[in-house]
């Protein structure tokens, strides 16, 4: 099953897919769109463009385990692309996944705009894999 995860952001919303046998979780695209609803559209043709068939889109639980603002937006967000895709969508907790790409980044050392472009994608790949191994950990 082809997986798409989503790392929602209020300007930039990075995107990553896997393969059909689940196994590789791939950066795909940033989507630029401050509007709520617009940056809903376009990541719901992404999900339908790729193939996707079920979409993850990553959780910002608090360190202390709460749920804030963000975790709320990000909520509706799910909800407002599982009524246009009709598909499954899952949230999954992204604690710390924005560290880890900008880790991978100072690594490759990418800086400036690739660094941005890059950032978003980098982030949702990390969610895909988490929520990849889980699947794979319970037999699915």
């Amino acid at each position: 099953m082809r997986i798409m995860s989503v790392d929602y952001g209020d300007s930039r919303t990075g995107l990553a897919i896997s393969d059909k046998s689940e196994i590789l979780a791939s950066p795909l695209v940033t989507v630029y769109e401050k509007d709520f609803d617009r940056c809903v559209e376009a990541v719901a043709e992404n999900a339908e463009k790729n193939g996707a068939e079920l979409i993850v889109v990553g959780d910002p639980i608090n360190m202390n385990g709460t749920r804030g603002p963000r975790s709320e937006k990000c909520r509706l967000f799910a909800d407002k692309l599982r009524e246009k895709t009709g598909l499954e969508v899952v949230m999954w907790d992204e604690r710390s996944t924005t560290v880890s790409a900008i880790s991978i980044m100072n690594e490759n050392n990418k800086r400036g705009k690739k660094r941005k472009d890059a950032l978003d994608q980098a982030a949702a790949a990390i969610i895909l894999e988490s929520y990849l191994a889980y699947r794979k950990n319970q037999g699915k």
